[in-house]
This record gives structure tokens, sequence and C-alpha cells, in this order.
């Protein structure tokens, strides 16, 4: 079983690169299907439980552990939660490179800034306290998600991804 909750979904530009935000949970042995992406970068932090991503080299993430999917002209794949289920942050961002060569990176519970090869996009992981950098911030405390733009410290206790995006009005946007 899937379940699904879309955080942030803007039609409009808004956050730049940012097409939609959201927390999936997933049942043991459960997927998403095989399915086909183009023309967009998807970024998966699994929070807790494993998932196996079914592209590629089939890598099998843990907690902390972050794939970057650049789909670039096109790919189809799948991912599938362990014995235990999976509770995954899904990002999905325009494409920087849609015409490009499909790749898959997998990095390994990246602490701090995390390298996803574009300049209008950063993603930093790590444990809430004083020193959680300013942007979109994805508070994980006790399995609940919030998302909230925001500087300054986070309460201990929780996990922090936070989203600095270039918010320009794309091209496409206007």
């Amino acid at each position: 079983m899937l379940d699904s909750h879309v955080l942030l979904a803007p039609d409009d530009g808004s956050l730049g690169p940012l097409l939609r935000l959201a927390d999936d949970r997933l049942g043991p042995g459960a997927g998403y299907g095989r399915h086909a992406h183009a023309a967009v970068d998807v970024v998966a932090v699994v929070l807790s439980g494993s998932l196996r991503h079914a592209w590629g080299r089939e890598a099998v993430l843990g907690p902390g552990d972050v794939a970057v999917l650049r789909a670039g002209r096109g790919l189809e794949h799948d991912e599938v939660a362990g014995a235990g289920g999976a509770h995954v942050l899904q990002t999905y961002l325009r494409s920087a490179d849609p015409a490009g060569q499909p790749a898959h990176d997998v990095l390994l519970r990246p602490a701090g800034w995390v390298d996803l090869g574009r300049a209008d996009a950063r993603l930093w992981t790590g444990a809430a306290g004083p020193d959680v950098p300013p942007g979109l911030r994805v508070v994980v405390r006790d399995g609940d998600v919030t998302t909230a733009v925001g500087e300054g410290p986070v309460a201990p206790g929780a996990s922090v991804c936070v989203w600095q995006l270039d918010a320009a009005r794309p091209a496409w946007a206007r």
C-alpha cells in the first residue's frame, strides 16, 4: 500500500524548479509500480525503513540515504519498500537538462549540503539544532512532516531537509 501526501505542488513557478514535494509511506513490499519519467529530476530522501530502486544498479537505500534520479530524455523505473516498509520524502524538480542521458546517483547518509549538480536547487540534510540553514524547511519529528520557509534554529529531536531554490520566475511560467 502506498500512502502519498502532497505537501507542495506549485504550478506557477513560484518555487523555481520545484514541481512537487510529497510525504510517501509504503507498506512492506509496496512500490510505486513501474512508471516513466522524462524532463524531471526526482530526489528521494529515505526517512525510515528501506527502499530498493529498480533502475540502474538497483540500489537499496536506508534511513538518511538520498537518491537523485535525473530522468533527462526518459526512463522507466520502480521503487519498492523493504520488509519494514518505507517513509520517503520525494521531491520533483523541473529537469536542468531535459534532453540529457538518464542518470541515477545514490548518496549514503549525506550530512550537510547534497550535490545535486545544478545551480537552481540545493538540498541540505541534517539534524535539527542551531545551525540549520535558511530556506524551505521540511521537518520530520516523530514521523510527522511539516514544511515552512524559515531561518534560525530548529528545536532538537527532528531531522531536517532544507531546499534553497532559485525562485526567479522561470521562462516557462511567464
